[in-house]
């Protein structure tokens, strides 16, 4: 089929790096190639409904029964094309031996395919049998003649696009099996994943229960062990909790123990100071008395004794 020059770039160096490179990851290419086979299938199909539709449309109508010889008859002749063109591939491969024993079965089908159209031509009148009976080819949309001579047949089934459908159909059909089972692949290890997190999360939960529980043992522990502590102790450790917990009431009494402290000392000094001064009053008081001729009685007693 004249389709062009292709737009894609034709290197065997990407081919062997594309090939390398499947077998460390999957690309996953068979998708797109699917979906390019796939529009080529899609396109012939398309073209043998219509050929389909235009050939009943111009040809006459015939019952069951002969289109049922006829059909035999298209079979025959399509099994012989196929046949010569496979003896055609072997001779020229040089595998004479092969292309002889195709050959033989070419001259077998011929004897059926005679035998076939002596029925079809007696079903039919001979104006009829005279017309040129079409049919479409399912494999590449090309027309074929109910009449069509053995090498009109080998050129059909041996031409380069009537097996370049027959390839593409294949391959496609092998595409579409080797998607499926990475499909396939794919969701298993998807699945695998998923129940290998469902496990990780049951032993993250599991080992999150039995923290808990270890918790919950050991302050039940500690609450016994302290049910079954000494009644003084208990006092104590009641004192130090409760100290602990009334830091304000410390504050207090260290306040209200250093205001006592300052109001003592306050008093200290100021009692010293009183008898500081009383001191030096009557110190002064004696010298004043001294200057001003006064004695002293217990002096003038020592004077009057002789002892002084």
């Amino acid at each position: 089929m004249d389709l062009g020059e292709c737009s894609k770039i034709h290197d065997l160096a990407l081919r062997a790096d594309y090939e390398i490179a499947s077998k460390d990851r999957d690309l996953f290419f068979e998708l797109d190639a699917v979906d390019h086979l796939e529009s080529f299938i899609a396109d012939c199909d398309r073209r043998t409904e219509l050929a389909k539709k235009r050939l009943a449309e111009t040809q006459e109508e015939i019952s069951a029964e002969v289109a049922a010889k006829a059909e035999k008859v298209h079979e025959l002749n399509e099994e012989i094309g196929k046949l010569l063109a496979k003896a055609e591939q072997l001779g020229a491969e040089g595998n004479v031996d092969e292309a002889q024993k195709v050959l033989q079965e070419v001259e077998k089908v011929r004897t059926t395919k005679k035998d076939a159209e002596e029925e079809y031509r007696n079903s039919m009148p001979a104006s009829s049998f005279q017309q040129q009976k079409l049919r479409v080819c399912e494999v590449c949309s090309a027309y074929l003649g109910l009449h069509d001579n053995d090498r009109r047949l080998a050129d059909h089934f041996g031409g380069k696009l009537h097996l370049g459908f027959i390839q593409i159909r294949e391959k496609l059909d092998q595409l579409k099996k080797t998607v499926v089972e990475k499909q396939e692949k794919r969701n298993q290890e998807r699945l695998k994943r998923r129940e290998e997190r469902e496990k990780e999360e049951k032993v993250k939960k599991r080992t999150r229960s039995k923290s808990k529980e270890h918790k919950r043992s050991r302050s039940r522990e500690r609450r016994a062990r302290r049910r079954s502590r000494s009644p003084s102790r208990e006092k104590k450790r009641s004192a130090s909790r409760e100290k602990k917990r009334s830091p304000s009431r410390d504050r207090e009494k260290k306040r209200s123990a250093s205001r006592d402290r300052e109001r003592r000392r306050r008093h200290r000094s100021r009692s010293h100071s009183r008898s500081h001064r009383h001191e030096q009053s009557s110190r002064h008081r004696e010298r004043r008395d001294g200057v001003n001729g006064r004695s002293d009685p217990r002096r003038a007693d020592e004077r009057g004794s002789g002892d002084f």
